[in-house]
């Protein structure tokens, strides 16, 4: 038990909110646009069950594959792995524990669910190499966020449409936006040891304001769900709440500080989550 309290602790276990709301947002919405019904309390387990074990395994996964880099960067030097808190046959367990999790939760929900998975999975495990060879590593990191919502939706439907997919890319480019942001507090590390990101290949000023044009394109895509499915008023007020926290969280930071980063990457984009589902929740419970 001590060392499953360091390892969730390592992988920062309750940052599972960030993407979590976003699943039973497509879970929910596509039940309603698709079935119109709510989806079943079963359905609502097992794509819980799907998230921990793809998001505890995507972690775990990144911290052992980093952790030459983790124990050169004093930034992160002393995280379980390089500081000896953990070894890594036991990480690499952890993971093996966390997929087979993920694959029991997709079988439990439909077949399509599971003929998707290996698609998840791969993004999931990509995304740890991609600093090596790509600044474009914050859009993988997307993708395998994005599809929370995605796979909450192919859930609660069986099917993948355009609504879903729409859902998909706006919150791939909302935790690629994210990502850029917190990156920057690494960029000249990366550049030193000639690892990719996009701050520290384009520089942390055009990092920021790709950010802003990731974070934009979110905004623009909550928008158009709002226009072409079944929500309305409260999911209208939510997108502007979710607009004023991204403004918010680009302007604690600027290119010469980012002392507040942390409050802006974990605080803010945990806040967004929660708001943009519960304003969804509250439109389809009104309605």
């Amino acid at each position: 038990m001590r060392k499953l309290r360091i390892i969730l602790e390592m992988i920062k276990f309750e940052h599972t909110i960030f993407a979590l709301p976003f699943a039973f947002m497509g879970a929910i919405l596509g039940s309603f646009v698709v079935n119109g019904t709510w989806p079943a309390w079963s359905q609502i387990f097992w794509i819980i069950m799907a998230m921990v074990g793809a998001r505890s395994a995507a972690m775990a996964l990144n911290r052992l594959i980093d952790r030459n880099f983790d124990a050169e960067n004093p930034r992160t030097a002393m995280r379980a792995i390089p500081a000896g808190l953990i070894r890594d046959k036991e990480v690499l367990l952890f993971i093996i524990v966390s997929f087979i999790v993920l694959f029991v939760a997709a079988f439990q929900l439909n077949m399509l669910a599971v003929k998707l998975m290996p698609i998840a999975v791969f993004f999931l495990v990509l995304y740890s190499y991609t600093k090596r060879f790509t600044w474009a590593c914050h859009l993988i990191l997307g993708i395998a966020i994005g599809l929370a919502p995605l796979g909450g939706w192919v859930a609660t439907t069986g099917r993948v449409d355009w609504m879903g997919i729409l859902l998909f890319v706006s919150v791939a480019l909302w935790t690629a936006g994210f990502d850029v942001i917190y990156a920057c507090q690494d960029a000249e590390y990366d550049r030193e040891r000639g690892l990719y990101s996009i701050p520290s290949f384009f520089g942390i000023a055009r990092a920021l304001k790709l950010a802003r044009l990731f974070h934009f394109i979110t905004i623009a895509g909550f928008i158009a769900l709002c226009l072409l499915t079944q929500l309305h008023i409260w999911f209208a007020v939510g997108i502007l709440i979710s607009a004023m926290i991204l403004i918010y969280e680009h302007r604690l930071i600027s290119p010469h500080d980012l002392s507040k980063l942390n409050t802006a990457f974990f605080t803010m984009n945990g806040v967004l989550s929660v708001v943009v589902f519960s304003f969804t929740l509250i439109d389809l419970v009104m309605r």
